[in-house]
Parts: C-alpha cells; sequence; structure tokens
C-alpha cells in the first residue's frame, strides 16, 4: 500500500511537501524536485527551512490556519500554492501539507480552470479524509460544504444541511458562524448542542478570506462527549500511574565512583532475586531512587511499588495502614475493614523507608510478614497470605540499636539478607561534576534557564566542601547558584555559589527567598511571618542533624510532628 501510495504521489503534476509537527520534510515528491530543483533525498528528513528559504509550513504548524490559492515566487518561477495542516483525532496539529504548482506557462483560462478543479478535488479529498468535525457555510450563512466526521458528530448528513442556513443544525445556543459573518472575527470553545440528538459539542470558527473579502465562514465541531471520555481515561491513567509508581531506574543514579558501581552492581543482583533488601547510609544518598531501580529491574516492575514512611505515622496508623482492619477494629473503621499496604502491593514491591523508626510492637508484627509471608488484620484472627517483596532503608545504626533494645536482634538478621551500603557523597567527590550537570539539566527544565556548564574554580569550592546532606545538599546549592545567575549566563562561576559550610547555614536561603518573597514581606499577616520562620529554621536545623530523628530531637518536637511539618512545607 505504500509503494503504491508513492507511486500516485510522484505521478500527479502537483509538487507536494509535507512535514511533521517538528517542521521536519517526511515527503518531498517528484514534481516538487522538478520545481524547486531540489533532490528528495537531500530534502527528506530536513528542517524545511534549511531547504526552502521561505517556507510558510512552519506558519500553517503554529497557528493551524489554511492557506489557499496564494501565489509565491520560487526563485525564477511562479506557483500557486495550498498550505493545510494535518490534525489527529483529537484535533492535535501533527504536521503540515503544502501543494503547489507551476503557473508560469498558464496560456489561457481552460487550462487554469482544469488545475483548479483538479486541485479543488484534492481539496475536498483531504476535507472528508479529516478526522475533525467541519462544516462551511458562504458569505449569506447559507450550507455549502460539511464532511463525513461533521455528520458523525451531529447525526445530519449533507442532504439534510446543505442548501440550509447557518442555524439549522442548531439545538440549543447561538450561530457561531452567524458571529463570524457579523464580526469578521474567530469564535472559540463556543458550548453548543447541534442535531436532533442534540449532541453537546464545543465549537470553533473562523472567517474566509478571499483577496480581502469575506466569503464564508469554517467551523471546526469537538463531541464534548468524547473529550469527557478522554479526561476519565487520563484520570485512571493517571491514578493507576501513582499506585505503580516507581519512577527511577539504574540510569538515572549519576556517577562514575568505584564505591557507587559497587552498590550499584549489587543492588542488580538483588533486583534478580526475591531477597530482602536493606539500603543503608546518610541521609540524601538516594536510598529511594536506589530502591526505585530495584523494582523497575526486577520481575516484578509491572506490578506495584508502594513506598511506606515508616517515621511519619504513628504506631496505630502504621499497623493499620501496612496490615489493614476488619470491620469494627477500632473507632471510624470502614464498614467491611480495609486491605493494609502489603496486601495491596502483593506481587509487587513494599519499600519501607526509615524502618529504623518503628516500634518493637510493630517489629513483631513486621517479623512475622518477613518470617510466614502473611499478615493478620488489625482486628482480625484470619492470617492472609502475601507476596510481597520487601525493601527496607534506614541511616540508623542497626547495629548499635539492636545493642541498645531499641531494635529487635531477630528482625535485623531478617531484614539483613542482602544489605546494600549506598557511599556518602565525600565518599565519592570524584562524582560532584557529573551530578552538577546532571543538577544543570534538572534546574534548566524547572527554572527555564539555558546553564551549560561550571567553571573550575566554582567546581573545586565544591569539592572543597564537606557535604553532610550528600547528595541532596548538592542539588540544593546548584538550584540555589542558578537562581542567583542573570538569564542569559551560561556558567556556573564562584561567585554564584551560596556560601558554603554549616556556619553559614542561613545564607544559604537568601537567593531563593528573596526571590519568592520580595514583594510579600511588607504588610504580611503575622500567621505568614511565623510560618516562613518554621520552614527556615527547620531547613537549617536539618542541614545541622545527621539524620531527621536528631532534627527532631533538637528542636523539641517529636519525629511524626517533624514529618507533618516537612509535608506542610514542602520540605524533603
Amino acid at each position: 500500500m505504500r509503494k503504491e501510495l508513492e507511486v500516485i504521489l510522484n505521478s500527479t503534476h502537483d509538487a507536494m511537501i509535507a512535514v511533521d509537527e517538528t517542521g521536519t520534510i517526511t515527503l518531498f515528491n517528484k514534481a516538487a524536485e522538478q520545481l524547486t530543483g531540489i533532490d528528495a533525498s537531500y530534502a527528506l528528513d530536513k528542517p524545511v527551512r534549511d531547504v526552502i528559504k521561505n517556507t510558510r509550513l512552519m506558519y500553517i504548524l503554529e497557528t493551524g490556519d489554511f492557506e489557499l490559492n496564494r501565489q509565491q515566487d520560487l526563485e525564477d518561477i511562479k506557483i500557486i500554492t495550498n498550505r493545510m495542516p494535518v490534525n489527529d483525532k483529537e484535533g492535535n496539529i501533527i504536521g503540515a501539507v503544502a501543494v503547489f504548482r507551476d503557473i508560469t506557462d498558464m496560456l489561457d483560462l481552460t487550462s487554469q480552470n482544469t488545475e483548479l478543479e483538479e486541485m479543488q478535488s484534492m481539496l475536498e479529498a483531504i476535507f472528508d479524509s479529516t478526522q475533525d468535525a467541519i462544516c462551511v457555510v458562504d458569505q449569506d450563512g447559507i450550507y455549502v460544504m460539511i464532511n463525513p466526521a461533521y455528520t458523525e458528530v451531529t447525526g445530519l448528513n449533507k442532504a439534510e444541511i446543505i442548501g440550509k442556513h447557518a442555524t439549522a443544525d442548531i439545538a440549543e445556543g447561538d450561530s457561531i458562524h452567524m458571529k463570524v459573518l457579523e464580526t469578521k472575527k474567530p469564535i472559540e470553545n463556543a458550548r453548543l448542542k447541534v442535531g436532533p440528538y442534540k449532541k453537546e459539542v464545543i465549537a470553533t470558527a473562523a472567517p474566509i478570506i478571499v483577496d480581502g473579502e469575506l466569503r464564508g465562514s469554517v467551523g471546526v465541531l469537538h463531541d464534548v462527549s468524547e473529550i469527557i471520555r478522554l479526561n476519565n481515561e487520563l484520570r485512571e491513567a493517571k491514578q493507576i500511574i501513582r499506585k505503580l509508581e516507581a519512577k527511577y531506574t539504574f540510569d538515572d543514579i549519576v556517577g562514575n565512583n568505584k564505591l557507587l558501581l559497587a552498590a550499584i552492581e549489587k543492588a542488580k543482583k538483588a533486583a534478580e532475586t526475591p531477597a530482602t533488601v536493606i539500603l543503608r547510609g546518610a541521609s540524601g544518598t538516594g536510598k529511594e531512587l536506589f530502591a526505585h531501580a530495584i523494582h523497575n529491574e526486577s520481575n516484578r516492575k509491572f506490578n506495584q511499588f508502594v513506598r511506606v514512611n515508616c517515621a511519619a505515622l504513628s504506631e496505630s496508623l502504621l499497623e493499620s495502614e501496612l496490615f489493614g482492619y476488619e470491620e469494627g477494629a477500632f473507632t471510624g473503621a470502614k464498614k467491611g475493614g480495609k486491605k493494609g499496604l502489603f496486601e495491596q502491593a502483593s506481587g509487587g514491591t513494599i519499600f519501607l523507608d526509615e524502618i529504623g523508626e518503628i516500634s518493637l510492637n510493630t517489629q513483631v508484627k513486621l517479623l512475622r510478614v518477613l518470617q510466614e509471608r502473611e499478615i493478620v488484620r488489625v482486628g482480625g484472627t484470619k492470617p492472609v497470605s502475601i507476596n510481597v517483596r520487601i525493601i527496607a532503608a534506614t541511616n540508623m545504626d542497626l547495629e548499635k540499636a539492636v545493642l541498645d533494645k531499641k531494635f529487635r536482634e531477630d528482625l535485623y538478621y531478617r531484614l539483613n539478607v542482602f544489605p546494600i551500603t549506598i557511599p556518602t557523597l565525600n565518599d565519592r567527590k570524584d562524582d560532584i561534576y557529573n551530578l552538577v550537570l546532571y543538577s544543570i539539566k534538572k534546574f534548566n527544565q524547572e527554572y527555564g534557564r539555558r546553564v551549560i556548564d561550571i567553571s573550575d574554580e566554582a567546581l573545586k569550592a565544591l569539592k572543597g566542601h564537606d557535604w553532610p546532606g550528600n547528595v541532596r545538599e548538592l542539588e540544593n546549592v546548584i538550584g540555589r547558584a542558578i537562581i542567583s545567575m542573570r538569564i542569559g549566563e551560561g556558567e556556573i562561576l564562584t561567585d554564584h555559589l551560596p556560601e558554603l559550610g554549616l556556619h553559614n547555614a542561613d545564607i544559604l536561603d537568601n537567593n531563593k527567598a528573596e526571590l519568592n518573597l520580595r514583594d510579600k514581606t511588607e504588610n504580611a499577616k503575622l500567621s505568614d511571618v511565623i510560618e516562613t520562620a518554621e520552614k527556615n529554621h527547620i531547613e537549617k536545623t536539618l542541614r545541622k542533624c545527621k539524620n531527621k530523628t536528631d532534627a527532631a530531637r533538637a528542636m523539641g518536637i517529636s519525629i511524626r510532628n517533624l514529618y507533618y511539618k516537612l509535608d506542610k512545607y514542602n520540605l524533603s
């Protein structure tokens, strides 16, 4: 079929050039070669602007307008051309087509009429084949053209609508065609009901101007019920993505340090087995990144990945969330009970972050999961078998916690089947440059910048710093440096870097805080000022402490209260 189409396109007298949504040439037939003097082998897969200097196809891509019967100079010949967008089922522009021919040697009206008839047939074929519901009225508001998609949406065929007034298809609302003819201006996103079945549509119309005169109006209808269906499908897809959310793979782990590569290699081996994995490392080293990657590398990657922050939930809430509960287990329990996260993650992976923070009572229940591969819901007695892979993570010294009787020894050995230690940034400073480039790319997208690199002096300053916050702290520093740069600057210099060192932690917040709060400090509410101060204090305390438990203790609040505030202020 493709070869037949190529034969047809290369046999026509009309030169045809088509581009995709990026402006790259995808069609350049024989007639186009003859008229332009350019070989198709040279033109194909190149940007159209590089091949045809005065092309207007990029304008068609940008605006979605039609340009019909336009005369144009092409080198030393004159052509007449038609340009039109190509749309998909949803109305999105996915390309553009230019159809043109040499009119230099046209000698009489007969040949011109013949060519126009051929052109009209081609345009009618394109008009009828598009998936958009299109209707056209003349300058008097009389329907002259509709396509099959219009009939499908409205339920009105050509015999019922052609030759009728523009209001003939309106069930509820005003005719957009008549508004266009009155105002000579486009109408967008008008809500109407059309046809005998009162189909609800969103309509757009634009005037047809020929030689400066209004000749009619063209309208496009979009079935709202289809849009609603697509929105529902999108919502369902997003829910599935959230449930199966394991966003990162091993390709997202940046670095070539031998300690990091050894950890990655070990993690890849762990992914091949169903064994329990415990990720050890300081805060900010990327334990969650490893957990995502292990899941996505395993044979469970098409099943759910459930993340649980054990330190963020109270003991009772953590148990009910992990193990579920039976109806009537406690006041407020749902009728019929509720499945816990272990059951929901069955067949997939559950990531237990901050595992060292769970209570001894919950540790006992978790031990049963690891030993028997079953859970008992809160308030229940019947065991429920589960098939779930457990990945745990902690920045706590579990061995010391075992000696201090804060962590069960038997659970420790069950979790420690496949331990993976993730190196700190201080142990892999040779990776700092690659991490900086990765962060630059990330923040360029987030802040709309075009930073390319970092100077040798600035890089040397970064390598000379101790990184208590590890990779997370480095990302923070690069983000603040980019914020402080002027638009158009492409290289991070030493002057752009915030002050490094915990004793100057206050300065690290200045750049971004000034950008966000410069216009908000005057006449601010007392509550806003208090919240700003609280957020800044929490950030500084987190940088000074080894982990969140120490930070909560230093501020005199519970670890659960700290996690509540981290979530409130969107802090990591």
